[in-house]
């Protein structure tokens, strides 16, 4: 006999930051996995196109616009979303930017705006969803932190202290959590190639990849896609009931390296054959 029912065969899904990134990626891999999205983020034009392409290959979207920032429209976001595809199964939190810089160069209220972003706003749309889950005894929030929040970078001071914060709130979580049924779980992506970050000037990134070299933490030029993190989080809402991933990091991995050109002739004998 399982200790735990199953996972129900709808499961409504909620992504926020959906409208490009790690986000849309998430929702397209979801969807296609047959799960019901509800896309939310500020650019809504962007979200409508990618409803679009979910219901063009045979998923279920929906889109309202979403600003974690406020709390009325993180309210709004969830009742439209119940409304339109019923009960929040999933919560997958990965609205986010960046802002980079010294710490000792960036304002207080730069500072602050990345907390609001990437720990407060991710705490408001857990505890919109959270009690109704506790109540089902069932569901899952997965939350998307960051490798920074690990092993800090420099010139991300303000957004890797945010992301730090994120996984004490997520642990924290967990514990409490333990016996609902809900799970809780933290991706930790190692460096990806989306639009976060990529519209600085080269005078902005290059001291940035600079110190980060000098400080080990840019070991090859290899990205992550957004698909790869997708998947990721796609393993984990398919997890059956009765195991949690607790948290994942993902990384780049490194080019191959090439091959020495004496290789062959040192792994063949005289006659082709292998040597021993």
């Amino acid at each position: 006999m399982p200790r735990f029912e199953p996972h129900p065969a709808r499961r409504p899904t909620i992504v926020a930051g959906a409208s490009s990134g790690i986000g849309a990626a998430t929702a397209t891999e979801l969807a296609g996995r047959g799960f019901p999205i509800a896309l939310g983020a500020r650019r809504v034009d962007k979200l409508a196109k990618l409803v679009g392409e979910i219901r063009a290959d045979g998923g279920e979207a929906v889109a309202f616009p979403l600003d974690i920032t406020e709390p009325e429209s993180v309210k709004s976001f969830v009742a439209q979303t119940i409304d339109a595809l019923g009960e929040v199964e999933v919560l997958v939190s990965a609205a986010g930017d960046m802002f980079p810089g010294r710490l000792h160069e960036v304002s207080t209220d730069a500072f602050l705006g990345q907390v609001q972003i990437h720990l407060v706003g991710a705490n408001r749309l857990a505890t919109a969803v959270l009690p109704d889950m506790v109540a089902r005894r069932r569901g899952d929030v997965i939350f998307v932190g960051s490798d920074v929040a690990l092993v800090p970078r420099p010139h991300v001071g303000a957004y890797g202290a945010a992301k730090a914060g994120l996984v004490s709130m997520v642990k924290s979580l967990q514990m409490e959590l333990e016996g609902t049924g809900v799970r809780a779980s933290i991706v930790h992506p190692g460096p990806t190639l989306t639009g976060m970050g990529w519209q600085l000037s080269a005078e902005q990134v290059g001291p940035m990849l600079q110190d980060w070299a000098k400080w080990g933490q840019a070991r090859h030029s290899y990205f992550l896609r957004p698909s790869d993190v997708a998947r990721a989080i796609a393993f984990i809402t398919e997890t059956p009931r009765g195991s949690v991933v607790v948290n994942m990091e993902i990384q780049p991995e490194a080019p191959l390296a090439e091959a020495p050109a004496n290789r062959r002739g040192l792994e063949l004998g005289e006659e082709g054959m292998p040597n021993r």
